[in-house]
């Protein structure tokens, strides 16, 4: 009789565990395709049409857009603490040096602004962030890639940990893949997200280290010329209009020509250069030279492993009223 009883109990507490796991899965779906389809359906299409509306305003927010999601999404999380202010207390990412250059940021709140008039409260900045992106990459004439939302935004900035976790483009290889691999990013991947520095343009800070006071020898002689010419200052105001084109060939194209201007040791950056030139990369990159199909699987896979980075989920967060600012501040 007591075994009967034991058996009994038993399983009446694997059943409760049981239906306490569905219950929760029910509350908290983690990222999914279409999340809004009953709350918001016109969410995604309505991110779009703002996309491709600024894109035709003003051409480097698909820059932004692209740039935005590895700055948020590498940094511990991908939760929309990128684009929250800073406080009295606390600093904000944008305000920091790895942020350099980043802009465009009030124009994600047009986006947010359109959907609130839609519905309000519903969609996360975290999900306009990446949507954005994704949106952006199309525009640029990059693939388009379904990714999954349901992230909700973050209350704090994450600035005090931005250097643990975002590679840098003056760092040795093997450091920027043990940061990419960190949240699960392969060489392949590593490879093909570089790639997005075949659009926009580096500011002469960034690159005056490889001219200034003796021109790396690595660059191409006639590439040198032209970079002198654009970055004339050892020493450049963060502040003035100094810049190079990543890619002078297809400047607002993502395309594949990045890998065979690396090849070419024409990459403005560091990385670029590693890239083209350690034995771990350069067969990945030399692929991609010969097929944008290739770069593009291997793009999009990286992006989505990317978007989906421990991410704020269910109760977990919040959905703020405006992305510059957590919601215990309104």
């Amino acid at each position: 009789m007591a075994s009967n009883t034991l058996f009994f109990l038993v399983s009446l507490s694997f059943s409760a565990l049981s239906t306490f796991a569905e219950i929760e899965a029910e509350a908290d779906p983690g990222l999914v395709m279409n999340y809004y389809k009953d709350s918001c359906p016109q969410a995604e299409d309505i991110i779009r049409e703002q996309v491709k509306l600024l894109y035709k305003r003003h051409k480097n927010t698909a820059f932004s857009w692209l740039r935005n999601i590895f700055h948020d999404c590498f940094v511990e999380s991908c939760d929309a603490s990128l684009l929250l202010d800073s406080t009295r207390r606390v600093l904000s990412e944008k305000e920091t040096d790895r942020s350099f250059g980043m802009r465009n940021f009030r124009y994600l709140e047009d986006i947010k602004e359109a959907l609130e008039r839609e519905c309000p409260g519903v969609v996360s900045c975290a999900d306009i962030l990446v949507l954005s992106a994704r949106d952006g990459i199309v525009s640029l004439g990059g693939p388009f890639i379904p990714l999954k939302t349901g992230r909700r935004d973050g209350r704090r900035s994450r600035a005090e940990i931005l250097e643990q976790h975002l590679p840098d483009h003056n760092e040795s290889l093997t450091v920027v893949l043990e940061r990419f691999g960190s949240i699960g990013i392969n060489t392949p991947g590593l490879v093909a997200l570089l790639g997005a520095h075949s659009v926009g343009r580096t500011h002469c800070v960034k690159l005056v280290h490889r001219l200034y006071p003796e021109v790396d020898p690595a660059f191409p002689e006639s590439h040198v010329q032209h970079m002198l010419k654009k970055c004339p200052d050892p020493i450049p105001d963060p502040k003035a209009v100094q810049y190079v084109r990543n890619d002078r060939g297809t400047p607002i194209q993502l395309d594949n020509n990045y890998y065979r201007n690396i090849l070419d040791n024409k990459g403005l950056l560091l990385v670029d250069h590693q890239l083209a030139t350690d034995k771990r990369t350069k067969p990945f990159v030399k692929k991609m030279a010969k097929s944008q199909d290739y770069f593009f699987k291997e793009f999009a896979r990286a992006i989505t492993i990317l978007s989906e980075n421990n991410p704020l989920t269910g109760t977990k967060g919040e959905i703020r009223k405006q992305c510059n600012v957590s919601n215990k501040i309104h």
